[in-house]
């Protein structure tokens, strides 16, 4: 049986009308004939929805028992009994109610598939499990309801169902999304124009992303070599030079004109020895590239104008931006140049933008040598040169250029010799210097051709000539090398300089370094091992590159460091002059290792600095705020065991009344103080059920005067899961703090609300506030904030009750009260299942506990 197709739309938000498309399309499908059944529509109570669902056939759904109410979900045996070509089944990403034939509704859906009956459903972005993290740190909320990328991937169709944000907010604001009573919070919390805007850039990058990789599937599939340009790519070559960061600016612009424009660019170095290059400037181009939204690509290649056509055509792009050449004219004989190249051999399906600046025509400087050699092109040229070139020059000196004379036939020769050792240094140019002589000799020394000299000044002439053309040869090659061995070290100086630095100052981390090893020396991997004894296997600190070697013998270079840790490389041997740099790197690399162990080392001394620091401090609590009650609880016992005064029944109530108010403050104090030991030691360990705000807090306000707080706790508000004894300590202390600093006869008020997936718990203050900068500072240990006076606490209360919060998964900050106050907002998890549950409800009025879709849904 052939497997269903599958058709998802996809939403950037909750209420843009997923569903209504959904059965929109399947009033279109049952017009035409087609078998088309709701498997399961959620309809939420909107009436544009509910309407839709007239006309189309409902199967039954089944009814679940759990916790005491009875829960509805899609009766997968039902659609397979009734095979019908099209199901419509609502919310992909939703969790079943436990007991139910699949954990979630995707895993539903994939059974109706494979029974050959095609879906039509509809997912949120937000609930893609890839841009969980992305979505929480957007809205704030963590999606417990997620189905894989893959799942979604895989459909036959996808279509995006998309509205602005302004739209969406007038649907919500006009009732038409959420009940009224829960439209205020929406609008100001998860329905905020931002959060709308960034969840709508969300879905349309991962649909578009989508299509792209759709289109790279079908042009592998049918081997389409042309560039299609779909997409405008702009392909950025650089060279390393000062240039580059004009190219790359350049290339933005371009960017910014078309639709979804991307920048990638590409650095091609060749594969015989350090990069001709900056690796200072190179960074900086990367970091620009990154800045702009590009990406930056390092490619190896000896022919760099094809490498760069082949990596262009291979991303699909459409444009390649090269900057002018920075070659001087006269360089020009050489060769046409990278641009020229590129430009001709890129066809009729790549744009080539040759862009100008400041550094064109102004040369390349000299170049980083490879070594101390002079280049395998270069010795190839020198050779023919030395040995071709002298029968060359004979052959145009006897026919087009005859009897010019001995003498300058000698400097025609010397300048040939002098050209074969600056292009291939010694050999070719003392080949030259034998073979031009012994030519000289034969046919333009008298008699010629014959090797006789008959004038005894032609050969000293002769002799002349090849002395100074050995001596010249010798000069101009010790010259080049020179040359070159200064601009190989001067590259290494500046390699080696630019690392130390951006080591020594811990700019730049392990796997950056062994990315700079990589680039630098075009290798494959990059690996740094290490082992803690000789006998020791060998672990991996960090790599970059596939397969990175994992021991030193599996590397082509090997370099160690110390006597338990090594720099494995995989690609290529290295030359002998290569492994200074490279030893320098690996050790370079060991001192990022070793900073990275001793910052860890240092967090721990910073922590046992903290807890020297905290208990320093409780030593200065416990010498007066502990003292205090203690001190007033003796003078009162003294007092009524005193034989010499006579109290009355009021001044020993009072007395006794002093006694229980200072063990009440003790009792406090000892209690804040034991919390705040075993949230420093790391042993507290919450219990964490299902609890109702309406039977904890109330409890948590026993330590305050009656008329000193108004309570606002609604019903309705859904179970959190948290752990009852922390939950109350903590709001305790934060309600105790609030009353001790309102001003007289005003009253504190804790109110309690549900957002998303999370309760908050609001406690406001009508006291003096705290300035934006002391507002985190109030949360650390044995801080009392202004002029608190000495004896009301040690400054552990809200600190106490921070670390409890966070312990249950929530959050405690302070916000300014309108009007002048202060506001302590703390949010806590909701209990699983419950987080969405006022939106929902099913026949006889009971709630899904494990299916949370408000914001979810549509």
């Amino acid at each position: 049986m052939a497997r269903g197709t599958l058709r998802i739309y996809l939403g950037a938000a909750p209420g843009v009308g997923k569903t209504y498309a959904m059965l929109s399309e399947a009033h279109r499908r049952v017009e035409r004939g087609t078998d088309c059944v709701v498997a399961f529509v959620e309809h939420h109570h909107r009436p544009r929805t509910e309407v839709m669902l007239h006309g189309l056939e409902q199967l039954p759904r089944r009814e679940i028992a759990y916790r005491g109410g009875t829960f509805t979900e899609m009766d997968v045996d039902a659609v397979l009994r009734r095979v019908p070509a099209v199901a419509l089944v609502d919310e992909l990403a939703h969790t079943n109610v436990p007991g139910s034939r699949n954990a979630k509704r995707w895993q539903d859906v994939e059974e109706l598939l494979a029974a050959g009956i095609d879906v039509i459903s509809t997912v949120n972005i937000q609930h893609l499990e890839s841009l969980g993290d992305v979505v929480e740190s957007i809205t704030g909320v963590r999606q417990r309801e997620t189905v894989p990328d893959e799942v979604v991937r895989r459909a036959d169709q996808i279509e995006l169902v998309d509205m602005c944000p302004q739209a969406l907010r007038r649907r919500m604001a006009h009732g038409n999304i959420y009940r009224p009573d829960k439209v205020d919070a929406a609008l100001s919390n998860y329905f905020r124009p931002g959060n709308l805007t960034a969840l709508r850039e969300l879905a349309l990058l991962w649909v578009a992303d989508r299509v792209d990789a759709c289109l790279t599937e079908y042009r592998s599939e049918h081997r389409v070599s042309a560039i299609w340009g779909s997409r405008e790519r702009i392909v950025v070559g650089l060279t390393g030079g000062p240039e580059g960061r004009t190219l790359l600016r350049r290339a933005a612009r371009l960017a910014e004109k078309g639709a979804g424009g991307e920048v990638m660019a590409v650095y091609i170095s060749r594969s015989d020895g350090l990069t001709a290059v900056s690796p200072k400037e190179l960074a900086l181009q990367r970091t620009l590239v990154e800045d702009l939204g590009g990406s930056f690509h390092h490619v190896i290649g000896d022919d760099i104008p094809a490498a760069l056509l082949d990596f262009a055509r291979g991303v699909n792009a459409t444009q390649i931006v090269l900057g002018v050449s920075r070659r001087r004219g006269w360089q020009y004989a050489l060769g046409p140049g990278v641009g020229a190249t590129v430009a001709r051999e890129s066809g009729p399906d790549l744009d080539v933008h040759l862009i100008t600046h400041a550094e064109a025509g102004k040369g390349r400087g000299l170049p980083a040598a490879r070594g101390a050699r002079l280049g395998r092109t270069r010795m190839v040229t020198g050779r023919l040169v030395g040995v071709l070139g002298p029968l060359l020059l004979t052959w145009l000196l006897n026919s087009v250029v005859p009897d010019v004379g001995l003498a300058n036939d000698m400097l025609l020769f010397l300048a040939l010799t002098v050209g074969a050792a600056l292009l291939g240094g010694l050999l070719p140019a003392l080949a030259s210097a034998v073979v031009g002589s012994t030519l000289l000799n034969w046919f333009f020394t008298p008699p010629v051709d014959t090797l006789t000299i008959a004038d005894p000044q032609n050969v000293v002439a002769i002799v002349i000539f090849v002395g100074v053309a050995v001596s010249v040869a010798s000069v101009v090659d010790l010259a080049a090398r020179r040359t070159q061995q200064a601009a190989r070290l001067r590259a290494e100086s500046e390699i080696l300089s630019f690392l130390a630095g951006n080591v020594l100052r811990g700019e730049t981390g392990l796997e950056e370094l062994l990315e700079r090893v990589r680039e630098t020396f075009g290798m494959e991997s990059v690996a740094l091992l290490e082992r803690t004894g000789d006998t020791a296997p060998w672990t991996c600190a960090g790599s970059v590159g596939p397969r990175p070697a994992t021991t030193p013998d599996d590397a082509d270079v090997d370099v160690p460091v110390g006597d338990h840790m090594a720099l494995a490389l995989r690609g290529r041997v290295l030359p002998a002059a290569d492994r200074r740099v490279l030893a320098a790197f690996a050790a370079q690399a060991a001192v990022v290792v070793d900073r990275r162990r001793l910052r860890g080392e240092a967090d721990r001394a910073e922590e046992l600095a903290e807890g020297n620091r905290i208990r320093t401090a409780l030593l200065a609590a416990v010498s007066h705020d502990l003292r205090t009650p203690l001190a007033g609880i003796k003078a009162a016992v003294t007092s009524l065991r005193s034989d010499d005064v006579e109290w009355s029944e009021e001044d020993r109530a009072e007395l006794l009344e002093a006694i229980e108010e200072g063990a009440d403050r003790l009792d406090q104090l000892m209690g804040n103080l034991l919390d705040m030991s075993r949230l420093q030691t790391g042993t507290v360990m919450p219990v964490l059920r299902e609890s109702d705000l309406d039977e904890v807090v109330p409890i948590a306000l026993g330590g305050v005067p009656e008329d000193s707080v108004e309570l606002e706790i609604p019903e309705t508000l859904p179970m959190v899961h948290v752990d009852r004894g922390l939950l109350e300590r903590a709001v305790a202390n934060v309600v105790e703090n609030a009353v001790k600093h309102s001003p007289p006869g005003e009253k504190v008020l804790v109110s309690a609300s549900a957002l998303a997936d999370r309760v908050e718990v609001r406690v406001v203050d009508r006291g003096p506030g705290v300035p934006d900068e002391a507002k985190e500072r109030i949360f650390e240990p044995f801080q009392r904030y202004g002029d608190s006076p000495r004896g009301v606490g040690v400054g552990l209360g809200l600190a106490v009750a921070r670390g409890f919060t966070e312990a249950l998964g929530g959050t405690v900050h302070a916000e300014d009260t309108p009007g002048g106050g202060l506001t302590m907002v703390l949010s806590v998890p909701m209990a699983p299942g419950r987080a969405e549950q006022p939106a929902l409800s099913a026949p006889g009025g009971s709630r899904t506990p494990d299916a949370p879709r408000g914001h979810g849904t549509e």
